[in-house]
């Protein structure tokens, strides 16, 4: 599945929920299935920066895709990194790098989370986007 598939996926899923407390258990839910992250990883240098929470962010080039691993100090931070884990892992570099991410303002989530969140949420988003840029700029 590409990324707009899996992203449609998850309108879907989201879709099934009416309350928004549902929704954020979800979120949470989805966080507790994220593969617990190498303790290397759990270093300054893949801090997230522009989260108020502690996430952690590594990705990696498997089979010429993009792998991401995560991890949060949060429990609903942890479930938003693991959906755009979901949703952009395991895929190209330009893929990642020109995906188009509406879905996350059509299931409402930007509009649900604290400003601190929101924030979050977009640093979240700009790192992993940089890291699929940095890696189409060292295979060119």
């Amino acid at each position: 599945m590409n990324i707009a598939e899996i992203a449609e996926d998850i309108k879907d899923e989201f879709d099934m929920f009416d309350e928004w407390m549902d929704k954020y258990e979800h979120i949470i839910s989805m966080g507790k299935e994220l593969p617990i992250i190498e303790d290397k990883y759990r270093t300054e240098d893949y801090l997230v920066k522009g989260c108020q929470s502690q996430v952690w962010l590594s990705s990696e080039v498997v089979d010429g895709k993009i792998v991401f691993k995560a991890d949060s100090d949060a429990v609903i931070t942890k479930g938003i990194i693991a959906l755009l884990v979901r949703v952009l892992s395991n895929h190209p570099a330009s893929e990642i790098a020109n995906a188009d991410l509406a879905f996350i303002d059509e299931i409402g989530l930007k509009e649900h989370l604290s400003p601190n969140r929101s924030n979050g949420l977009v640093s979240m988003l700009k790192q992993m986007k940089m890291y699929a840029v940095a890696h189409l700029a060292q295979n060119n």
